[in-house]
């Protein structure tokens, strides 16, 4: 019998390297769901389900995969490469979902700052319904809180070491009052209101408070500059997706090859 092309070997090494991954993935979406005692954070719970949805469906893809190329299974070699397309379609069909949701929005540079404001009008209607529903925005800013990502900032430093900071999307809606309502400094986290009315038509202007829970996280800027966060993650997002995409497409080819050796060695068995 010819040598075959490829060697059933080489196919479940992949396939064994995916599962490890993810039951990494799994894992951590369970340890995200574990009760409050033992340290889970309502962020971490946030992601539980994604996590684990991906990480269940790369481990049953891969068992598949090797327990075809283990004991010649042709119908779990099948199975296995219906399940590595849909991944692939998956995949796929989040690469062009979010390259639709997030290729508008940008942030607009302050004069004379070194940070970017961001407003909710400028990204998606999609994107835009998901932070302003109440629960979903509500776990956003219980994230927000836990993070601590305002507190970062108090360093007491002056008015022009502050604004010429290099603040992320979130730092600038969040912890501080637009620049329009022309607050004035005190420190990071701490401005004080203009003596007469602002002739800012921004409603940022009044939801601002100084009381260290509360700052601007009910503001339309804040939720502007977690929408800024979300699209330069899926930037990168997107460039772990792209190889992903690759490396099932080459183990997709695999299974294909495996699948014609199992099916060459049956028939040669019959002859025999």
């Amino acid at each position: 019998m010819a040598r075959p092309r490829c060697s059933n070997a080489v196919f479940t090494s992949f396939n064994v390297l995916t599962l490890l991954l993810g039951a990494v993935v799994l894992a951590g979406g369970i340890y995200a769901g574990a009760p409050r005692h033992r340290g889970a954070t309502d962020c971490e719970r946030f992601l539980r389900a994604p996590a684990l949805i991906l990480g269940a469906a790369i481990v049953v893809v891969s068992a598949a995969g090797i327990a075809g190329a283990c004991f010649r299974a042709s119908l779990l070699l099948w199975l296995y490469l219906l399940l590595a397309a849909l991944l692939i379609l998956a995949a796929l069909c989040f690469a062009a979902f979010a390259l639709a949701v997030t290729n508008a929005g940008a942030g607009r540079a302050v004069s004379g700052g070194g940070f970017k404001e961001y407003r909710l009008g400028d990204y998606s209607s999609w994107l835009r319904r998901r932070v302003e529903d109440g629960r979903t925005w509500g776990r956003i800013r219980s994230c927000l809180t836990e993070a601590r990502v305002c507190r970062s900032l108090q360093r007491n430093r002056t008015f022009d070491e502050f604004v010429n900071d290099h603040l992320s999307p979130v730092q600038s809606g969040c912890c501080k009052p637009p620049t329009e309502c022309n607050f004035t400094y005190l420190n990071e986290t701490y401005w004080t209101k203009p003596p007469s009315p602002s002739n800012s038509s921004n409603p940022d202007c009044n939801t601002w408070s100084n009381d260290q829970s509360e700052l601007c996280y009910g503001c339309q800027s804040c939720k502007a500059g977690v929408l800024g966060n979300l699209k330069n993650s899926w930037k990168k997002i997107a460039i772990i997706n792209a190889a992903f995409i690759v490396l099932l497409i080459v183990v997709y080819s695999l299974g294909c090859c495996v699948l014609r050796n199992n099916r060459r060695h049956k028939y040669t068995l019959v002859g025999k």
